[in-house]
């Protein structure tokens, strides 16, 4: 994975809460064992018609919109069944960044894990991105060492986390490389016990 530190992009709203992973990755195409390709399904049927035709009136499908990579979305976002191919169909879109008032935990757990970071903001800071999202080309710069969200406007909004997932997003680290940063002191103890 990518090392995340600051990241400055575009912003895309989706301003509906309760988005599970049914929605963000339909069932149907849950068929492969990589992580990559997913991206070309993500909220499928919001994006698409039975026929495979994107629909005009699903805002992802507006141009100005292409090349987003933060997303920012309603309360719950990410509930539902736990698939972790849901964190890979976002990430495989090009989000890197996720915004909301709140995210299911195994969600926010496997964005983590696949390098994306999910904030939570309030509602209000929330409604304020959106707004500056849908009104026009709105972006935004991440700075995850200093947990700061800022606009070049005069928004800023301050973020937690957790001490571990971000030392795994700022190295790039999934929990394989977590575990490959122990490599000498593993290597010490297979020695011992051979």
């Amino acid at each position: 994975m990518e090392p995340l530190r600051t990241h400055q992009g575009l912003v895309y709203p989706l301003n509906r809460s309760n988005i599970d992973t049914d929605q963000i990755i339909p069932k149907q195409f849950l068929k492969r064992i990589e992580r990559s390709g997913f991206g070309q399904f993500l909220f499928y049927h919001w994006r698409f018609d039975d026929a495979g035709n994107p629909r005009p009136d699903f805002s992802l499908n507006d141009p100005k919109y292409k090349g987003a990579s933060i997303l920012v979305a309603g309360e719950n976002f990410g509930c539902g069944s736990s698939r972790e191919h849901a964190p890979w169909a976002v990430q495989d879109f090009g989000f890197k960044i996720v915004i909301a008032p709140s995210f299911a935990d195994i969600f926010k757990n496997n964005c983590v894990k696949n390098g994306i970071l999910a904030i939570q903001a309030s509602e209000d800071q929330v409604q304020t991105i959106m707004k500056n999202a849908e009104a026009r080309e709105y972006c935004l710069t991440v700075n995850l060492e200093d947990q700061v969200v800022s606009d070049n406007e005069g928004f800023s909004l301050s973020f937690d986390i957790a001490p571990y997932p971000k030392e795994m997003l700022l190295n790039g680290w999934d929990e394989i490389g977590v575990t490959l940063t122990y490599e000498d002191k593993i290597e010490q103890y297979e020695l011992l016990y051979k």
